[in-house]
């Protein structure tokens, strides 16, 4: 599903979010900013003691995840506290696949979609308020995944 374009990198601003629910394009999955998407693989360093080399061996180890933080401003909705909620009573079934698609400019084609197997809900926070300001009220929410995947 990647599209390779090698004159200039696509922009960062045009996404979507689907939160498990296949809801893409209504305000519930309208978010203003995400945090980076990542994984890693752990190296462990390993010497046999009598090993000729003087030097250790680079062996795999496990994968990690980063955690994602989400922002959309307040509209009302309680899509996000529902799914916290589950999770918090121990609802197993309330791991959810989230995937992230990044758009062309155009916004008609899907050029690269981040896939967050296994993602929950593990922080949720609104505000701050100010009665004397004038930004929009934000609330976030930051899930944890157990695999990456691309395409």
């Amino acid at each position: 599903m990647a599209v390779l374009r090698a004159d200039r990198p696509y922009v960062q601003f045009n996404f979507q979010v689907d939160l498990g629910d296949g809801i893409t394009d209504s305000p519930l999955a309208g978010f203003q900013e995400m945090s980076n998407v990542g994984m890693e693989v752990t190296v462990a360093e390993y010497r046999n003691g009598n090993d000729p080399e003087n030097s250790v061996r680079k062996i795999t180890g496990l994968n990690k995840t980063t955690d994602v933080t989400m922002k959309r401003g307040v509209i009302g909705a309680l899509n996000l506290y529902a799914w916290l909620d589950d999770i918090r009573n121990g609802n197993q079934n309330a791991r959810r696949t989230v995937r992230i698609h990044l758009l062309s400019e155009n916004r008609e084609q899907v050029v690269l979609t981040w896939t967050l197997k296994q993602a929950r809900i593990i922080k949720h926070v609104s505000g701050p308020f100010n009665a004397k300001g004038t930004d929009v009220a934000m609330e976030e929410l930051t899930l944890a995944y157990e695999r990456l995947e691309m395409e």
